[in-house]
């Protein structure tokens, strides 16, 4: 394994970015899906590089369910929730994308969520120097702080994986190789109280 990094996660580096010592072990149990098979990694952050465009799996599945800061990683309170980089979008606009399953069957199409993807909201301190010292986040003309909605939702992503025989079938005659699905990251959309499709949030904080 590589050295221990000068880079301090949660400090220089997101906490929910993945380095390149924490490789894909495959799909195992997880307590983050209750058990489910999901696809795990190694626990080896600030080893190695960090991956900035990748998240590691478990502990994005754990930011989302659990509310913790993608930059510090620590929890977040109902009123210091901020995201910087989710759009306001209409329901019936996520449905149409494939996404029912992630939204209340009771919501209306017409009310509008908050669509943060697989990011988390932060705390506002942690939006701050984010944005101060990402150079990424800098260059991206997108970028909106807007408070994260009180109520919630989220949608396990799953992919298929083939299933591997046990080593003591392998002397039987083959058969298909069973197809499973397994857990990969965790969708978040924060749910408003606004139906207009051109609202953006009024309770922005500049940074």
């Amino acid at each position: 394994m590589k050295g221990q990094s000068r880079l301090k996660v949660g400090i220089d580096v997101p906490w929910v970015t993945s380095w390149s010592e924490e490789e894909i072990l495959g799909v195992r149990p997880c307590p983050t899906v209750n058990g489910r098979l999901a696809i795990c990694q190694a626990e080896h952050a600030g080893y190695g590089k960090p991956q900035y465009s990748k998240n590691h799996l478990r502990r994005q599945r754990a930011s989302v369910l659990q509310m913790l800061c993608p930059m510090c990683g620590l929890a977040t309170a109902e009123d210091d929730r901020w995201t910087q980089i989710a759009r306001p979008v209409a329901a019936g606009v996520l449905r149409a994308r494939g996404l029912s399953a992630a939204l209340p069957k009771d919501l209306a199409d017409e009310r509008i969520v908050i669509d943060a993807g697989a990011i988390s909201p932060s705390h506002l301190a942690c939006v701050e120097r984010s944005l101060q010292h990402c150079p990424h986040l800098k260059a991206d003309p997108n970028v909106q702080v807007l408070r994260f909605p009180e109520r919630w939702t989220t949608l396990t992503l799953e992919v298929r994986a083939t299933a591997q025989a046990p080593t003591h079938v392998l002397a039987m005659p083959q058969r298909a190789p069973a197809v499973i699905s397994v857990a990969s990251f965790i969708q978040l959309c924060g749910i408003t109280e606004q139906l207009d499709p051109n609202w953006r949030q009024t309770t922005t904080r500049p940074v």
